[in-house]
């Protein structure tokens, strides 16, 4: 096994591994709420409004690579239309992202309830 090694000038401070890892947990999480929540029908816009008001705070700058990632993957389809005077790209899960997104929410279960024992039964 490699370790990395660090001089006193170099060594990643508490709140950096804490951000790193963070981010790293959030990923895959923000993937899993984004395809839950188009199970009905968004734009940007209120996608990213609803997410916020379920407690999960995602930036466009996320937000619209990862939409277009999912849709090349065939997990969502869009569309757009004209809505107040703008046209507007509309996201929902294709019949593939529904069955990707239920295996994914019972990995999800296993894994959360696995990690919640293993939290659990620490001192």
């Amino acid at each position: 096994m490699y370790h990395t090694v660090y001089d006193a000038q170099q060594m990643p401070n508490d709140t950096d591994i804490f951000e790193t890892l963070r981010q790293e947990l959030r990923r895959g999480s923000l993937i899993l709420a984004v395809l839950g929540q188009l199970k009905a029908e968004h734009y940007g816009y209120t996608l990213r409004k609803a997410l916020a008001e379920a407690g999960v705070e995602i930036d466009e700058g996320a937000l619209y690579p990862m939409l277009r990632r999912l849709e090349a993957q065939g997990l969502l389809t869009s569309e757009w239309r004209e809505e107040e005077r703008r046209n507007k790209r509309f996201y929902t899960l294709s019949p593939e992202g529904r069955a990707v997104l239920d295996r994914l929410v019972e990995e999800w279960s296993r894994l959360n309830g696995a990690v919640h024992a293993i939290l659990k039964d620490k001192p």
